[in-house]
């Protein structure tokens, strides 16, 4: 279905979209947050794996019964995954999502 059909109007000028400066804003704000984000996580899990590979004694350290130092990064892998997770929903919500409804608005002819 093109959009012609959904609202009866021709579909809107892509390339003139993307070009928008409401539309460059909104992909430079998704990409301030996603490329750092992903950097530092990429870059968290390289440690946990290097000292996985690496720092036996350390990463085997007791930490209290037979809770290691391993296990804590390892569940620290899931622990940052949720919170990050959160915290683009968080971003998104105030930040990427009524520049995309304000575009979409626009595009659809709708009244906000």
């Amino acid at each position: 279905m093109t959009t012609e059909t959904q609202t009866g109007r021709p579909d809107p000028d892509w390339p003139q979209v993307y070009d928008s400066p409401e539309f460059q804003r909104l992909r430079s704000r998704f990409r301030r947050f996603v490329f750092p984000m992903t950097a530092l996580f990429l870059a968290w899990y390289a440690l946990y794996v290097l000292l996985a590979d690496y720092a036996h004694d350390f990463m085997s350290h007791k930490i209290g019964g037979n809770i290691t130092v391993g296990l804590i990064f390892g569940l620290g892998q899931f622990i940052s995954t949720f919170a990050i997770t959160g915290f683009y929903v968080w971003y998104a919500d105030r930040k990427l999502d009524p520049t995309a409804e304000a575009i979409r608005h626009e595009l659809e002819g709708e009244a906000l």
